[in-house]
């Protein structure tokens, strides 16, 4: 399975989740640490761990394993790293406080309905 491919199966599996302003910046380019950063808000705690489980359970069943997952007890910050692509869940406060489609705006920013 492509990057490309991860990418969209994980936006559409949170999107199942009602995820929240859902961006894709290609960072293929910038960084040798993946192809692909997505980044997503939850309302609450709940809805973010539901996002996470979503997203590894149907890249799970494709074949793409999670190497790690960071920050789900606390939930204000779910870092995903499936390698290829790395799958970032916030809740707004911190989303807003770290803020990483600044960090990473050399980056190519990717519609997801592109993908």
């Amino acid at each position: 399975m492509t990057s490309k491919e991860m990418a969209k199966m994980a936006v559409a599996a949170m999107e199942d989740k009602k995820a929240a302003d859902i961006k894709v910046i290609d960072i293929s380019e910038v960084s040798v640490i993946a192809d692909y950063f997505l980044i997503a808000s939850g309302s609450n705690r709940n809805q973010i761990q539901a996002m996470c489980d979503e997203v590894e359970e149907k890249l799970g069943r494709a074949g793409a394993h999670v190497k790690q997952i960071e920050g789900y007890d606390g939930a204000g910050w779910i870092l995903m790293d499936f390698g290829d692509i790395i799958v970032h869940i916030f809740d707004e406060e911190n989303r807003l406080f770290y803020d990483l489609e600044r960090i990473w705006r050399d980056g190519k920013s990717v519609e997801v309905s592109t993908l």
